[in-house]
């Protein structure tokens, strides 16, 4: 056993040569989505509405320097759109995959308000692209520049891509480890029911077992489905279900393209051989996509090979441990949400908080309610509730604007309640600390109040 794990992992094994139609029809199908999504966001209004409508924006820890650019960001979507088509394409590979990965990340950054996780996973993996040879087949740079055809390409180029949707999935499933998941079935016992009109099997959800089976058939689905996908007996059943699965999320909850992107995404999956013979026959329909198949597998030169290994070893080592800085802190995680963003916790939580801030002028004792809708659009204020550094970074927004209007060194108290997968609602900061004064870091927050309760579990 032992041996054969060592062969598993030798570097022969991950140099082994695989068919580049993997990697073609993934940029193909991968660059596609990302343009017809980056179309569907500006006809469906939401540049202007996300982007340049609101007064203030929340920004990322360490990305504070990222903003909107006024009526510059449709031309930022201009460049992510064009760029994304360019990366389908395979046309000025390189340049296009690069554009597309800095722009679609700066947009990202532009508002956390907007964090989801399947925006992170387009990031990762852009980043990834940017380094890959992915166009060495079934593009036009290929056709362009023949001399750069490639039939195949080092295993690991396309295993990188598998490990990344692996490592999503796995660590989806182990956050459903958790008593309120598992015991509970919240929060789908709450959605569900919502549901209840869909047609065939709307009727069912208002049974409390579905929940239960949802909730189970969830956790076992994420840590099981990379394992069958990667096996070659059970790979076309597993993406059947792939497809079923994310579909039926899709009709369920608003989560944007999320299922679409790893439909797409799952495809990597299958058998090099596979994607070859495809990519074959659609070069017989698109004989001006034919370039040379040179049957020599394409290599790195050996330093950037080298710079590449230890690029690659370290941002994985990122991505495994990343999800687990949770456990430096003491509190409830689903509560202060000191290590929940980047971690792929996918729809754990139905959090609902109201949040009401005082400003006081330090020389007068004047006290100001504000109005938070002067501020911030609904969804901004409805992520604001119940985040951390939201109300942070609000309480500093409120004592820079206030000051502006004359109040004397302002003073900012919040009394905010929240409630969480069903339990009642509760007081969630101390109302006597003034939050202008407190700073987001990686240390916990004192000024966030107990969880009066145990979520048990990862």
């Amino acid at each position: 056993m032992k041996q054969k794990i060592a062969n598993i992992a030798s570097a022969e094994q991950f140099e082994k040569p695989v068919y580049s139609a993997s990697l073609a029809v993934f940029r193909v199908v991968f660059g596609f989505m990302l343009f017809f999504s980056t179309v569907r966001f500006w006809l469906k209004g939401w540049i202007e509405e996300l982007y340049i409508n609101p007064k203030m924006f929340f920004t990322y820890w360490g990305f504070e320097w990222v903003h909107p650019l006024g009526q510059y960001t449709y031309l930022l979507f201009i460049v992510c759109g064009i760029s994304a088509l360019f990366f389908a394409l395979g046309l000025y590979y390189r340049i296009a995959s690069i554009l597309l990965f800095l722009s679609f990340t700066y947009i990202e950054l532009m508002d956390k308000t907007n964090y989801l996780n399947h925006y992170y996973f387009v990031t990762l993996v852009l980043f990834l692209m940017m380094w890959l040879p992915a166009n060495v087949n079934f593009s036009l740079d290929a056709m362009r520049k023949p001399q750069i055809s490639k039939r195949f390409v080092p295993l690991w180029t396309v295993g990188s891509i598998r490990m990344m949707m692996s490592i999503v999935y796995v660590y989806a499933g182990l956050a459903k480890l958790n008593s309120d998941w598992l015991i509970e079935a919240m929060p789908l016992r709450l959605w569900l029911p919502a549901n209840n009109d869909m047609p065939l099997l709307g009727p069912l959800f208002n049974h409390l077992w579905v929940a239960y089976f949802f909730s189970w058939f969830g956790a076992l689905y994420d840590l099981t489905i990379p394992f069958f996908l990667l096996n070659r007996k059970t790979r076309q059943y597993a993406y059947a279900t792939v497809v079923v699965f994310h579909l039926l999320t899709a009709a369920l909850f608003p989560i944007g393209v999320f299922p679409y992107v790893m439909i797409v995404s799952a495809l990597v999956f299958f058998d090099s051989k596979d994607a070859d013979k495809f990519v074959q026959r659609m070069k017989e329909f698109w004989p001006f996509l034919h370039a040379d198949d040179d049957k020599d597998m394409f290599g790195y030169k050996p330093k950037r090979a080298k710079l590449l290994r230890s690029m690659f070893v370290l941002f994985f080592t990122i991505q495994i441990i990343m999800p687990w800085r949770y456990l430096l802190n003491k509190g409830e995680l689903f509560w202060t949400e000191d290590g929940y963003r980047f971690s792929w916790r996918v729809m754990l939580m139905e959090k609902m908080g109201y949040a009401q801030f005082i400003v006081k002028d330090a020389a007068t004792g004047n006290k100001i309610t504000v109005n938070n809708n002067e501020f911030l659009t609904r969804n901004q204020e409805r992520m604001m509730a119940t985040q951390p550094d939201f109300i942070l970074q609000y309480a500093h927004y409120l004592h820079d604007e206030f000051t502006t209007r004359g109040v004397h060194n302002p003073e900012v108290y919040a009394t905010i309640y929240v409630a969480m997968n069903g339990r009642r609602s509760r007081l969630y900061a101390d109302t006597t600390v003034d939050l202008a004064k407190e700073t987001d870091t990686w240390r916990p927050k004192k000024w966030i109040l107990d969880f009066d309760d145990k979520i048990h579990g990862l």
